[in-house]
């Protein structure tokens, strides 16, 4: 009998043993990734047209035109830009984006290291002129990317609490933070390389939006979950206590592969709460779709050991099929 307790004591610290080095390996094997991307360098020079709008004049108009042109469209004549420039509303708003964007290094700086990410894991990758606008408060476009210019609408991300947001719904306001305008940058070209023709059903949504936050894994390591996401704290620390509860709702009232058009407005689409028609609904945060939808992209990829690439051709049923999820308890 004690032989037997010694080879059981012996096997339970082995396991221990062999757990740790591979969790050691595995950081070890991410350390060095972050190493080599740290060392990759980027041509990028954040171009503040902002600033530069703000500070234009009649004399200097036809300069910054020439610099920028596809910022001016031809339909309209210097008159409308000199207005513009000189109302009141437009200075304040220039005046609110230099109280809290004006110094853009933090900024600039996390910028930088997204793009060195996007750089290490797509080769082909070129680096774009970034150029901040105002856009007065258009929330619908606060990023806007192609394949050679990215536009940062500084005034949508002044603050939740800012006075210009008064009339925006709270859960919007939620990510009119700057320290969402890199997920945001993130998310613009995860939709730009995520292959997935197809989304009819609740589950095709919520693997595309786990795909997209996937993708701010790999390229914000360092950022934290529900900052990704766009939660607060408490809002991911709901979700994950009760992903349980959540996975078992939709499997038992068979969501998964429903083609009900309004699932998406009650499990994907930024909304106050999700919308299971409990009384719980008002605990909860919205887009939990999204959230379950981005442990099962992650359970996929630890199990197939799949590149990024991989994981975001791969299509959903095939990552449903293969992840093995099982729900936090």
């Amino acid at each position: 009998m004690a032989f037997k307790f010694d080879i059981l004591s012996l096997m339970k610290r082995f396991y221990i043993l062999t757990l740790v080095a591979l969790v050691f390996m595995s950081c070890g094997n991410e350390s060095k990734v972050e190493k080599e991307i740290a060392a990759i360098d980027v041509d990028l020079d954040v171009e503040r047209f902002d600033r530069l709008f703000a500070n234009a004049d009649e004399a200097s108009l036809p300069d910054l035109k020439q610099a920028y042109p596809f910022m001016f469209s031809k339909r309209y004549n210097d008159s409308v830009w000199i207005n513009r420039i000189q109302d009141t509303l437009q200075q304040q708003l220039n005046n609110e984006v230099d109280k809290i964007h004006g110094d853009f290094k933090d900024t600039e700086d996390d910028i930088y290291r997204f793009y060195q990410h996007i750089v290490y894991y797509f080769k082909e990758f070129r680096t774009p002129r970034v150029i901040t606008v105002t856009n007065d408060v258009d929330y619908r476009n606060k990023v806007i990317v192609t394949d050679s210019i990215a536009l940062v609408a500084l005034d949508t991300y002044l603050g939740a609490n800012h006075d210009f947001y008064y009339d925006i719904y709270d859960y919007i306001k939620l990510n009119m933070d700057k320290d969402q305008i890199v997920p945001d940058l993130a998310f613009s070209y995860a939709e730009k390389v995520i292959y997935q023709p197809k989304r009819k059903t609740l589950l095709d949504e919520m693997i595309y939006f786990g795909k997209t936050l996937y993708f701010k894994d790999m390229m914000l390591p360092e950022t934290p979950d529900e900052i990704k996401i766009g939660y607060t704290k408490q809002q991911l620390q709901w979700a994950s206590l009760n992903e349980a509860n959540i996975w078992q709702h939709f499997v038992e009232n068979e969501l998964l592969f429903s083609t009900d058009n309004k699932l998406p407005a009650r499990f994907i689409n930024p909304a106050p709460f999700s919308k299971f028609n409990l009384e719980l609904d008002g605990e909860s945060p919205g887009r939990l779709g999204q959230f379950i939808g981005w442990q099962i992209v992650r359970a996929y990829a630890d199990k197939a050991d799949a590149s990024l690439q991989e994981v975001l051709r791969t299509s959903a049923e095939d990552i449903f099929n293969n992840a093995t999820y099982k729900p936090r308890k």
